[in-house]
């Protein structure tokens, strides 16, 4: 099979599993994807098939949108809620009067091009080293800002349907600390992992993210991706290559 799926990528699974599967499923050695989900989001996963893959390259540069909830006063060694918790300001959140206003000045201010440093907990390579796998031997290197660009960030309503369910930590903490639920467009690069540590350092409370959903990447939106049970049913059905785009 040739041509691109786009994938709603579930919880739990790293890209590289949903690569894996389609491989099996479509019978089709070459199978890759564009943009890297971490593990705990959500969302738009674009997965080329075939003589499509020579096509990845022109897409890993499109601008990515995301929906988003930060835990104010956790932080995490991760930056997420898939990490160990490195401080706990819970009591001290709550005591202290966070308004929006101050809320929004900081989204302005990361707003425009700004400077990142990667996080150590990133797929980023190092002297061909990924800095996840030094990161979970303790050690931390050094890392060089890099400039990206934030094209929108905004607040979102609670309990935003496009956040879908939350992870039994976000339950757990949901009634004892401040959540803010945000919308982000951004370009190639950015990770909004760090983008909300930063923005926990500035409030002076700490933060992590808590849920993450990619809901658009260049051209491809949340509308129309698939999600991998649909996906393999179509398969069970060989129904599967009338849901692939050819480009």
């Amino acid at each position: 099979m040739d041509g691109i799926l786009i994938v709603d990528k579930p919880q739990g699974w790293t890209s590289f599993d949903v690569c894996a599967k389609l491989r099996n499923l479509t019978q089709t050695k070459k199978v890759g994807h564009s943009g890297t989900l971490d593990p705990m989001a959500t969302g738009v996963l674009p997965v080329f098939l075939g003589k499509a893959t020579k096509l990845i390259q022109g897409f890993m540069a499109d601008d990515k949108v995301y929906v988003g909830e930060m835990v104010l006063g956790v932080t995490t060694d991760t930056g997420d809620a898939e990490g160990q918790i490195t401080n706990d300001k819970l009591q001290t959140t709550n005591n202290t009067k966070i308004t929006i206003k101050e809320i929004q000045n900081l989204f302005r201010k990361y707003t425009g091009e700004i400077e990142q440093i990667p996080p150590m907990f990133s797929a980023k390579k190092i002297n061909g080293q990924p800095l996840y796998k030094l990161a979970r031997k303790g050690i931390i290197v050094e890392r060089q800002p890099r400039k990206i660009r934030i094209f929108e960030l905004r607040f979102l309503e609670p309990e935003n349907e496009l956040l879908g369910s939350k992870n039994q930590r976000n339950r757990d903490v949901q009634s004892q600390v401040s959540l803010i639920q945000f919308y982000v467009h951004c370009s190639k690069g950015t990770y909004i992992r760090q983008l909300v540590v930063d923005i926990g350092e500035d409030l002076g409370t700490g933060a992590h993210l808590s849920a993450l959903r990619r809901i658009k990447s260049g051209k491809f939106t949340i509308e129309e991706a698939i999600t991998m049970d649909a996906l393999i049913g179509l398969a069970q059905e060989g129904k599967l290559q009338n849901n692939i785009q050819i480009i």
